[in-house]
């Protein structure tokens, strides 16, 4: 058994040597490429979702390429920045647009709207105040129908 062990161990050790000293295509490892951002963002159009969900970020020693990420995010606040202005002056014609339609700025008013004639107030009932006989009671269960039932 000790003898099939170390025959084992040598030949282990054999292939090993053989291996990293050079017994295959005589090159060792190839150069590494730099680690760039392959897939910039397009130039030519607006930034779409499926170009931010297909951007990976190139990786260093101490984490991502501080350029490469700088110019992702100007890019992209570049974007954001110009379709925040569009929709604001998308808005403000739309409001524009509004308002031209509802007949101008000085039909406008503040405060809730009037349905119908304002009713004039009299004096206020004092306490001693009858009901007048032209104003119906209100409906609902009288004291005389609980009695009836």
């Amino acid at each position: 058994m000790f003898w099939f062990l170390l025959i084992a161990m040598v030949v282990v050790v054999a292939a090993v040597t053989l291996v990293v000293v050079g017994g295959g295509d005589g090159g060792g490892l190839r150069d590494s490429e730099p680690d760039r951002l392959r897939d910039p963002l397009p130039e030519d159009r607006p930034v779409a979702r499926a170009d931010v969900d297909a951007v990976r970020l190139p990786v260093t020693v101490r984490g991502y390429r501080m350029n490469d990420v700088d110019d992702v995010l100007d890019r992209l606040g570049a974007e954001l920045a110009e379709r925040d202005a569009r929709i604001a002056e998308l808005e403000a014609a739309l409001a524009g647009a509004h308002a031209s339609a509802m007949g101008g700025p000085g039909l406008i008013q503040d405060g809730p709207p009037v349905l119908g004639p304002v009713p004039e107030t009299g004096p206020a009932p004092g306490p001693g105040d009858q009901k007048s006989a032209d104003v119906p009671e209100a409906p609902g269960p009288r004291p005389d129908d609980e009695e009836r039932a």
